[in-house]
């Protein structure tokens, strides 16, 4: 097992940051609903917001460390061969997403600590989390929760859009871009 991503697929610590930040930033998406659907229960509401702002801290916290691993690692070479403008788009939509797992976080803590609420942020009811150095107000509060849901659809279009490119191209003959963020052993299986 590789830790370092290679030329031809990604290592081991960019697969794992891979999927932990995926499956986290996915499992915020209906989190978030419920804490909406939730407002005539406020005691589910107040322990689903406080999972939310935790996971979303845990999202934070990973794609900054994937952020900086992926500065410190080749990037495996292209599998859309002499398609660049294929090639092209998916670097891009790789760095958009690199983005908005830092972005959508940052506008929820925004969120904390604009609220009027100033209600504390403990992640996973382990470590205090402490507000940003912003102004609080209503206004405050509800423009950074607008830019979080809009930054948040998005990268939620952005996902599916990028898991069905993936599963695509996993099964065009000679293109493997998804074998190179699985392990290494389904890869030879195959």
């Amino acid at each position: 097992m590789r830790w370092r991503n290679t030329p031809a697929r990604y290592g081991a610590v960019s697969r794992v940051l891979h999927w932990a930040i995926a499956l986290a930033f996915v499992a915020q998406i209906p989190l978030g609903f419920l804490t909406q659907a939730t407002a005539d229960q406020p005691a589910l509401q107040f322990q689903l917001y406080q999972w939310h702002k935790s996971m979303g801290f845990l999202v934070l916290s990973l794609a900054a460390i994937r952020a900086l691993w992926s500065f410190a690692n080749p990037k495996p070479r292209d599998a859309a061969g002499p398609h660049r403008a294929g090639a092209t788009l998916a670097r891009t939509a790789h760095a958009v997403l690199l983005l908005l797992t830092l972005a959508v976080p940052l506008t929820g803590w925004a969120i904390a600590s604009t609220s009027p609420l100033q209600i504390p942020s403990f992640a996973f009811d382990l470590v205090l989390v402490p507000n940003l150095p912003m102004d609080v107000s209503d206004a405050a509060e509800a423009f950074w929760s607008n830019i979080h849901v809009w930054l948040a659809y998005g990268a939620g279009a952005l996902v599916a859009i990028h898991a069905s490119a993936a599963v695509y191209h996993a099964f065009r003959p000679h293109a493997g871009s998804l074998h190179g963020m699985l392990p290494e052993r389904r890869v030879q299986a195959r």
